[in-house]
């Protein structure tokens, strides 16, 4: 059981919930951005939690089924294809994956999960270390898996699709609060900022008024997590994704909240967004 990539898109990588707890050894963890929408596929073909699934960046995958297989697809809603529900895919057909008319990461499970080689226990793709299989290519052959639950009995999933317009995310204070003044904390909870178009994986880059410091020079580095609020000396916030660094050298002002990471997630270039305590 197979599929056939005949077109790639702007970047399809393989997703499953990563490589946790091996940070100390300089390993992030990765795994699907959005955690909700990767859930939820394999949720909808009775995979087991943490089967590998296909996450793509504003869709343009173009996929041949070698095999009768049965599909989920969740996330950013792609045109041409069908959203948040089992569908069965017979041998022959073309999946064609067209824009997403919102939010930014589609996921594509397959009952029975993408079956490529784990590389330190995840099959996860880590675009800041180089860790896992290569994005996706035309003419790659995806080995489909044999390990599966049964199908969940559903013939939709109801989940709104991701924000279009302004999103508002919950925020706590990080642990270099005490780098930066009220105002600085005022200015980050108060103001709309701009997604850069020079965002991935690794984290979103935001525009707007610069945050002032009140201390000069820089940490020595230590840990970061997923979720982190990152301020460079240019004084505009990083937002750490699934392929942050596991360290890091400039300070965390703030933390978004775990219920807010699927939707940052999801954050296209030039959408805005507000943070909230």
């Amino acid at each position: 059981m197979s599929f056939t990539v005949l077109e790639s898109g702007p970047l399809t990588t393989i997703q499953d919930a990563g490589r946790p707890g091996q940070a100390a050894l300089g390993i992030g963890r990765s795994g699907a951005c959005d955690v909700e929408a990767y859930a939820l596929a394999n949720r909808l073909v009775g995979n087991p939690e943490g089967a590998a699934v296909l996450e793509l960046t504003f869709g343009g995958l173009v996929l041949l089924a070698e095999t009768d297989l049965v599909v989920a697809i969740t996330g950013a809603p792609c045109t041409g294809v069908p959203l948040n529900a089992p569908h069965q895919v017979r041998r022959g057909t073309v999946l064609r994956f067209g824009p997403p008319t919102s939010g930014l990461r589609t996921y594509v499970a397959v009952r029975g999960g993408f079956d490529v080689e784990p590389v330190l226990g995840s099959r996860s793709s880590d675009v800041l270390s180089g860790l896992g299989p290569a994005p996706l290519a035309v003419g790659d052959v995806l080995p489909v898996g044999t390990a599966m639950r049964p199908m969940p009995g559903v013939d939709l999933a109801p989940v709104a699709a991701p924000a279009a317009g302004l999103v508002r995310v919950r925020v706590v204070p990080g642990p270099r609060l005490d780098w930066f003044d009220e105002k600085a904390w005022e200015l980050l909870t108060g103001q709309t900022y701009t997604v850069n178009s020079n965002s991935n994986r690794v984290g979103v880059r935001l525009d707007g008024m610069p945050l002032p410091r009140t201390r000069e020079g820089e940490l020595p580095s230590e840990g970061m997590a997923v979720g982190a609020l990152q301020i460079p000396p240019s004084g505009l916030p990083v937002l750490f994704l699934a392929d942050h660094p596991v360290t890091g050298g400039y300070p965390v002002i703030a933390y978004v909240t775990r219920a807010s990471l699927p939707t940052c997630a999801q954050l296209r270039p030039g959408q805005t967004l507000q943070f909230g305590p």
